[in-house]
């Protein structure tokens, strides 16, 4: 049976991305199940590492969390006419209950009276339940988290980056004063740039959607945007200030300490499953995943080398114990001592699952007291190959746990500069065009008039969307410029990509 190959980035790097999910081990289509994916337990314990990490900071910014049914009343999602429009194409609805078997078919039984939809997202039946549990000013701030599945139907599908069903987290949360609600839409922006950075070591940067792509019923909305291998954005979390629209269409009220009924400003927020997605695209090579140690879940993998019977036992037996060391150290590692397979098969098959550090260990190693070690991510030596590096098996947990420090500030900084060395100042139109020829993409920050119809105009010849308009400190310093479109006045310069 031949090998799987994963094909090059540089020769498709749509295929390239589906061959490193698959041979990763991270999800397959769910081919029963239409635009839907099953995530498999090599993905599920990446996105549970992301779940854990990001859980812990939502906790410790004051939010709780709690959980909202899955389907939502048509009548709901009709209060907030944005909202609706925005979401009415994604819709799944349910609208019959039961089932019945006649003449060895199944039949649908009972017509329901009204519709549900199945959650494209949970702003509408909070704001119902916000509407019971707030009542004065001292129910205020109201911080809520959700961790849950939500359905969206897309036409078209690609596994974690956009599919029918998938994973994610939404908080939202409710507060006396607009001032404080942008508050929180700025600290949970914040939060999500943070876990980009140190547990993802994936850059972002920071802006507000342009009104053509907010939100559907948010004031504002503001993201973190990340570049991909191939140039390319992907929106990685977004943050909205959603106003008192929500809080008008469910008449969510508070009594404040004036004594008089006003409506609460609320925001909500998100990051989902995409996130695994991109980090498959942020990092991985052309022998497959590549992952930041913060994220792997096995940091090391132990191979036991042994040509001889008597050889192994006491070589298996030494890899156990130096496994045990090092989950001591709070470390997770596998011992791979399958028999029956060569080691290169092995070594093979953890790097196409992105094991961060790979342990090899024989004889040998046990005489001199030592083991070789090989990054997933390793320098290239003169004959043209990876390099290992022998390391002494005394405070072998300290030494490896320098290790894999030392390979997430690198991977962050790979991606840094891959964002740095495609990222572009442009006035021209026609250096515009250029960048976005054919399949081609770059971060583009270029000059643009602040109307709709020149962004639509833009994407339409170029298919580049406006990314964000950068937060302070977040790209170029402000300066007044042409737009690249239309010639007319700019304020300053927004961030232009093809996106995912």
């Amino acid at each position: 049976m031949a090998e799987a190959r994963i094909t090059p980035r540089k020769q498709d790097y749509a295929q390239w991305y589906q061959d490193v999910v698959r041979e990763g081990g991270l999800a397959e289509p769910a081919e029963v199940v239409k635009g839907c994916m099953v995530i498999k337990p090599h993905g599920y314990a990446v996105w549970e590492k992301m779940q854990a990490d990001l859980d812990r900071r939502f906790k410790a910014t004051g939010h709780q969390n709690a959980y909202f049914p899955l389907l939502i009343p048509l009548s709901f999602l009709a209060k907030e006419a944005q909202h609706v429009e925005g979401f009415a194409m994604e819709c799944a609805v349910v609208t019959h209950a039961g089932l019945r078997a006649v003449d060895g078919k199944m039949e649908i039984k009972n017509e329901l009276e009204e519709p549900y939809v199945i959650r494209p997202t949970s702003e509408t039946i909070i704001g119902h339940f916000f509407a019971k549990w707030i009542d004065s000013y001292r129910d205020l701030p109201l911080l809520i988290n959700q961790w849950a599945n939500v359905m969206r139907w897309e036409k078209r599908t690609r596994l974690f980056l956009r599919t029918g069903e998938f994973l994610w987290q939404e908080g939202h949360t409710a507060h006396a004063s607009h001032d404080e609600a942008l508050e929180e839409v700025h600290r949970m922006l914040d939060v999500y740039r943070d876990f980009a950075h140190e547990i993802m070591a994936m850059p972002v940067i920071q802006g507000t959607k342009t009104a053509n792509e907010r939100f559907a019923g948010a004031v504002e909305t503001l993201c973190i945007e990340a570049m991909m291998q191939d140039g390319k954005a992907l929106q990685a979390g977004t943050s909205h200030d959603l106003g008192q629209n929500f809080g008008k269409a469910f008449n969510v009220t508070y009594q404040s300490e004036k004594g008089e009924r006003e409506f609460v400003w609320q925001t909500s927020w998100g990051v989902s499953t995409r996130l695994v997605g991109a980090m498959v695209m942020t990092h991985g090579d052309d022998d497959g995943l590549v992952l930041p140690p913060k994220l792997a879940p096995i940091h090391v993998v132990i191979v036991p080398i042994y040509r001889k019977d008597d050889e192994k036992d006491r070589v298996n037996s030494a890899a156990q114990m130096i496994a045990k060391d090092l989950r001591a150290d709070g470390l997770t590692v596998k011992v791979d001592d399958r028999d029956g397979i060569k080691p290169g098969a092995k070594y093979y098959e953890w790097e196409r699952k992105g094991v961060p550090i790979r342990i090899e260990i024989g004889p040998r190693d046990l005489e001199q007291q030592s083991v070789m070690i090989k990054r997933r991510i390793a320098p290239i030596g003169p004959d043209g190959k990876a390099m290992k590096e022998s390391l002494p098996l005394q405070h072998l947990g300290l030494s490896i746990g320098r290790v894999l420090d030392e390979f997430q500030a690198f991977l962050f900084d790979r991606a840094q500069k891959n964002m740095n060395d495609n990222t572009v100042m442009i006035d021209s139109w026609k250096d515009f065009e250029a960048v976005f020829a054919d399949d081609g993409s770059k971060f583009v920050w270029a000059h643009w008039d602040g109307t709709t119809e020149t962004e639509l105009a833009i994407k339409e010849a170029t298919k580049a969307t406006i990314r964000c308009i950068p937060l302070p400190r977040q790209g170029p310093a402000k300066e007044a410029g042409a737009c690249v479109k239309t010639g007319k006045p700019s304020a300053q310069r927004v961030l232009f990509s093809k996106n995912y």
